[in-house]
């Protein structure tokens, strides 16, 4: 498949809405610490929103959720691997990415062809505190190199001057977090992100 070069990702639906309208083509919802009611009714505001929006909702780590849902991209870090359903997914037609941070993980993702493989921290990152230190630029190339036709995503301290780097490096979509969402103005800060990935659009 082919991934936009943009992949915001928030961590409230409130968030989203208002950022997407910018243009995104491509978003997570990330959503932490919140009771099971909570999760499923932002995980529907989103997917309605996004409909209407036209842009592509990927669900980070409920992927039971998206099922019941019935949304369409789920993305899983290495421990949800452990108990999600994958023939489930598959049957439901529901797409997948995957977190990877080594090549143990790497191939341990491949092995599930997944929609897309994400590689990092590339750079330092003030978002969580992570016992991977920043990947950098060799890694990606070579994670493009093992991952082959699967889409990769650079994830972490990602800033739109370090794009061209990131991208001539193999990346096919670059994702964002903190650089959005502790700007002085995020919708401001988000047209920036899509002017700057327009130019990789394949």
């Amino acid at each position: 498949m082919t991934l936009d070069p943009f992949y915001l990702i928030v961590s409230h639906v409130s968030q989203l809405e208002l950022l997407v309208p910018q243009g995104v083509r491509l978003v997570q919802l990330r959503i932490k610490g919140q009771p099971g009611e909570e999760v499923r009714r932002q995980i529907r505001r989103a997917r309605d929103f996004c409909a209407v929006h036209r842009a592509q909702l990927v669900v980070n780590d409920y992927w039971q959720a998206a099922l019941d849902l019935k949304c369409r991209f789920v993305h899983l870090g290495q421990e949800d691997m452990e108990t999600a359903d994958f023939a489930a997914l598959r049957r439901a037609g529901v797409r997948f990415g995957l977190s990877t941070h080594d090549e143990e993980e790497l191939d341990r993702a491949l092995a599930h062809d997944p929609a897309y493989v994400a590689l990092g921290p590339v750079y330092p990152t003030l978002l969580k505190k992570m016992k991977w230190g920043p990947q950098g630029l060799d890694r990606v190339r070579r994670w493009k190199a093992m991952a082959g036709d699967t889409p990769l995503v650079g994830i972490g301290g990602l800033t739109p001057e370090r794009l061209p780097g990131l991208f001539e490096a193999g990346a096919d979509s670059a994702a964002v977090v903190t650089d959005i969402a502790t700007a002085t103005n995020p919708e401001a800060r988000c047209t920036e992100w899509i002017k700057a990935t327009r130019a990789y659009v394949k």
